[in-house]
C-alpha cells in the first residue's frame, strides 16, 4: 500500500477491536527487545493497554493511511508540563514509507509545548525514527538522556528524548 496522507484519530469504543489486534502486533515486536512472551492462550497483556481509557491525562490515537488503520499512537501527560510518547506503533507494511514520520509531527503538533520520548537504544529502528523525527521538529535542538520509566521500573532505562514543539 502506497501512503501519502496520514491521519490521527482519537480512538473510541468503536475502534477497540482495531485496537487489541495492533497491540498484539506491537507487543510481538517489542518481545524481541524486553524478552517478553505471550500468556499461556497465545497472547500478549493488555495491562497497560488498558490504562489509555477513561484517565483525562492520557490520550489514544488510530493513525490511518488511505483510511485503513495503519498504526497507533499514546500519549500521557497531559495536563503535565510535559507529554510523553507512551507508545507508538506502525503497521510492518507501511513503515519506511514516511508515515510514521508525519504521524509522528502532527501527534506532537496537536499537543504543543515540551515532549519526552522514551525508546530502546537496542531497538535501532526505533533509536534512527526518533532521532529523526526530533531533528525534523526541532532543527536539531533536542536533549537525549538515559534514563528509567517511573511506569517501567521492570526493564532497563530507555533513551529519553526530550524537545518542545
Amino acid at each position: 500500500m502506497t501512503v501519502t496522507e496520514v491521519a490521527l484519530r482519537p480512538i473510541d469504543d468503536q475502534d477497540r477491536s482495531v485496537l487489541d489486534k495492533f497491540w498484539q502486533l506491537y507487543k510481538h515486536d517489542l518481545s524481541e527487545f524486553r524478552n517478553s512472551h505471550p500468556d499461556k492462550s497465545g497472547l500478549f497483556g493488555d495491562e497497560r493497554l488498558l490504562t489509555f481509557f477513561g484517565d483525562a491525562d492520557r490520550v489514544a490515537y488510530l493513525m490511518y493511511g488511505a483510511e485503513r488503520p495503519v498504526g497507533f499512537a499514546f500519549v500521557r501527560g497531559l495536563d503535565a508540563p510535559a507529554r510523553v510518547v507512551a507508545e507508538f506503533f506502525v503497521v510492518r507494511s507501511v513503515r519506511r514509507t514516511g508515515i510514521g514520520l508525519k504521524a509522528a509531527q502532527q501527534l506532537l503538533q496537536l499537543h504543543p509545548g515540551q515532549w519526552e520520548i522514551p525508546f530502546q537504544e537496542e531497538n535501532p529502528g526505533a533509536a534512527r525514527f526518533w532521532r529523526a523525527v526530533a531533528a525534523s521538529v526541532t532543527s536539531g535542538n533536542f536533549h537525549e538522556e538515559r534514563r528509567q520509566d517511573p511506569e517501567r521500573s521492570f526493564i532497563p532505562p530507555d533513551v529519553w528524548i526530550t524537545l518542545t514543539v
